[in-house]
């Protein structure tokens, strides 16, 4: 047996622990870092596309590098990435950062959730897709996409689908004031779809985000619009008068023969507005947002019920058709108001 010798402080071996590496909060600065847009959201891989709208683009495989710690990479989005970007099978990127996005199209679980949800970003309009029958418009859902499209600084458009069903002018009339743009769609057996030239050219040169509860046909549209997409679609409930969700996933997609991407979103079930602020909406109404500064008491609701709401007194001033068209904007702004802090459920 091997005699144990005398040990001492210098006989003892000690290994480096984990955290013997110098510690540094630099961060690489990645200049070959090339700039890609975010087309699709998949369990941690993000496809992107590197250098778009350039005879080198390309679609890469990415993942989001660890140095972006829980900040979200969305659909939308303008990111840089380095690593392998040739997009060859099995080749894969890292996002190291995020561009300053121009618009955030954001909802919350309902409206005491205090956590934001971004769905898109850099999106120009929010395209809001109601069935005018089949299932039946629920137009507090319309309601609060509008509210969230105009917190966002997005544009509205409220496209109605299976006018071939009921009359759409009733939705039309009830939208107009607030200053949102419709236009209408209907089945045809013969080319599957009608009405989808008005729609292209709403859509055309802008990045547009579709929203929907299930069942309304968002998904036939953007077959029909873009035929290669190949999303799922799914037949209504007969009895609750629902739609299965078909699309699992946001995804962007470019629009064939003309400038402009669709933005397919899952269908949604509620639209919380817990991050929309009254001031925030109230900013998308200028002419009454300047009403409201000059004249309204601190701490006034604007709502109908509001003593010395001085929206009320502006549209008294008015006479005659003006004085119409004053009260169809306030009344507005307050079922928008009444929206934000009503029932977060889409029915």
């Amino acid at each position: 047996m091997r005699a144990i010798g005398r040990l001492d402080e210098d006989a003892v071996r000690t290994r480096p622990g984990r955290g013997s590496r110098p510690r540094t909060k630099r961060r690489p600065a990645h200049e070959d870092a090339v700039r890609a847009l975010v087309t699709a959201v998949d369990r941690g891989r993000y496809a992107v596309l590197v250098a778009p709208d350039t005879p080198g683009e390309r679609a890469v495989t990415a993942v989001k590098a660890r140095e972006l710690g829980r900040e979200r990479v969305v659909c939308g989005d303008l990111v840089d990435v380095v690593g392998d970007t040739s997009g060859a099978t099995g080749s894969l990127a890292r996002i190291v950062r995020i561009a300053d996005r121009r618009t955030v199209l954001r909802r919350t679980a309902d409206d005491t959730d205090p956590v934001e949800r971004v769905i898109v970003a850099n999106a120009d309009q929010l395209v809001i897709v109601t069935a005018l029958a089949d299932p039946e418009p629920r137009t507090r859902m319309i309601d609060r996409c509008v509210v969230a499209a105009y917190d966002a600084g997005m544009d509205v458009l409220l496209c109605l689908t299976k006018a071939d069903l009921a009359d759409p002018a009733p939705l039309v009339a009830l939208y107009t004031p607030l200053g949102v743009q419709t236009t209408v769609t209907a089945r045809d057996d013969a080319a599957g779809i009608g009405g989808l030239d008005r729609l292209r050219h709403h859509l055309s040169g802008r990045v547009s985000v579709l929203v929907g509860h299930s069942g309304v046909g968002k998904s036939t549209l953007v077959n029909a619009l873009v035929p290669d997409a190949d999303r799922a679609t799914g037949r209504v409930n007969v009895v609750t008068g629902r739609g299965r969700h078909t699309s699992s996933s946001a995804v962007a997609l470019r629009l064939p023969e003309q400038d402009g991407w669709v933005i397919d979103t899952p269908g949604v079930r509620s639209f919380g507005l817990a991050h929309v602020t009254p001031e925030r909406l109230l900013a998308a109404f200028e002419d009454l947002a300047a009403v409201v500064e000059e004249r309204c008491p601190r701490g006034c609701t604007h709502a109908a019920t509001a003593p010395d709401c001085a929206l009320d007194e502006w549209v008294a001033e008015a006479a005659g058709a003006e004085a119409e068209a004053r009260a169809r904007r306030v009344d507005s702004l307050r079922r928008l108001l009444a929206a934000r802090t009503g029932d977060a459920r889409a029915d």
